[in-house]
């Protein structure tokens, strides 16, 4: 019983680093740009569940990078914009960072945040699942749910112009932190995708 359940586990490991390995293959080619050129994923972006969610709900993916690589992001009125040929729609936000102790948790069950940052730089925070503790139960109509956190052990980065970040259902985050920068100002495109089981 024990050869097998070491057995068992060896193969899992193998098929879970085998299908990460796809999965920064599949990033690296970039088919799944569409052309879009314009920002590249941040280096904390979960590569095997990007490439999961892409596979399992293509289209829409397909449709969001073909609107960032036709649309002047630069000059679009701030403002809802929806998304021709599909349900999505792209918030152009032009706002700034603020204190940590003035930004919400959040996470979300149903939909999946995509954040460009167009201009500027964008604080973010990831908060850690062991230390972190509901504060607000899941709104089912507002698809979030609040945390208590502990600051030391949140990971904090920074999003530069020409970068996006992907935060999935296990992505507890807080975005809009106020940075080192002397300038707070940002330009954001968040556009809400559906997660799919």
């Amino acid at each position: 019983m024990k050869r097998l359940t070491v057995l068992l586990t060896v193969c899992l490991m193998v098929l879970a680093t085998s299908a990460q390995d796809d999965a920064r293959q599949w990033l690296k080619q970039g088919d799944w740009r569409c052309g879009f050129t314009k920002a590249k994923p941040h280096k904390t972006l979960n590569t095997s569940e990007f490439y999961s969610q892409y596979k399992k709900n293509t289209k829409q993916w397909e449709t969001l990078f073909q609107w960032l690589r036709d649309t002047d992001l630069e000059t679009i009125p701030k403002g809802k914009h929806p998304i021709p040929n599909s349900t999505l729609v792209a918030s152009v936000e032009d706002s700034e960072n603020s204190p940590l102790e003035k930004r919400n948790t959040e996470s979300h069950r149903r939909k999946i945040d995509f954040q460009l940052v167009v201009r500027g730089t964008e604080g973010f925070a990831l908060l850690d699942h062991e230390s972190s503790t509901v504060s607000q139960p899941y709104d089912e109509k507002k698809d979030v749910m609040r945390y208590h956190y502990v600051r030391e052990k949140t990971h904090f980065f920074n999003v530069k112009g020409g970068q996006f970040v992907i935060f999935f259902p296990s992505d507890w985050h807080i975005a809009k932190v106020q940075t080192k920068k002397k300038n707070q100002q940002i330009r954001v495109i968040v556009v809400k995708m559906d997660y799919v089981e």
